[in-house]
């Protein structure tokens, strides 16, 4: 009997991707074997208040920003999908697919404490293995979190130091004029 492909789902806004994203990206590919890594970034993000760049966009940096990574697919499905798009349909999607797979979500921690949140999130656990990375600016919302892996059966740590990186920062710098360099890929500033 073969053994299931391992198959990660990476959303979000990528808005741009930055360094903090590839090393969660590395991470998981490592520490999860898996076979792919499904990079999605978000059509209509329900969850955002402010307008996001133009998916075209963020769709060709994300394939500038994790290009190295050979088990990442690019997947702009989200971006053609009409509406508000929910990590629970995409999931479903990739499962039906994939019926053989095992699927791993990767998430924040910001967002794994947002996750209560998110559109039928009851759901998630039987569609995935959830895995969370630390970040660097958590706000001691520690009791949430841990509230939360008592919650969802299967919820994975990813063992990551954590990225002190933000895109909310790398918009900020380059609105003003300051240098991303260090915070994105050379081929992400240059298409920035």
């Amino acid at each position: 009997m073969t053994q299931p492909k391992h198959i990660g789902v990476f959303g979000g806004a990528f808005d741009p991707p930055h360094r903090g994203h590839h090393a969660l990206a590395a991470t998981a590919i490592a520490q999860l074997q898996l076979d792919a890594l499904h990079v999605i970034p978000t059509g209509h993000a329900w969850h955002k208040s402010r307008t996001l760049s133009d998916a075209q966009h963020r769709l060709a940096m994300a394939r500038l920003a994790f290009a190295d990574l050979s088990q990442v697919v690019v997947d702009g499905r989200e971006i053609a999908r009409p509406g508000p798009t929910y990590t629970v349909d995409t999931l479903q999607e990739l499962q039906q697919e994939h019926p053989a797979a095992q699927l791993y979500l990767l998430i924040g921690e910001d967002q794994a404490r947002a996750l209560p949140s998110w559109s039928r999130w009851e759901q998630l656990p039987a569609l995935a293995i959830i895995c969370v990375a630390a970040r660097a600016d958590s706000t001691g919302a520690k009791g949430q979190f841990d509230a939360l892996k008592a919650t969802l059966p299967g919820l994975t740590v990813l063992n990551m130091p954590p990225v002190a990186t933000s895109a909310t920062d790398i918009r900020h710098r380059a609105a003003t004029g300051q240098s991303i360099g260090p915070l994105v890929f050379e081929t992400v500033a240059r298409y920035i």
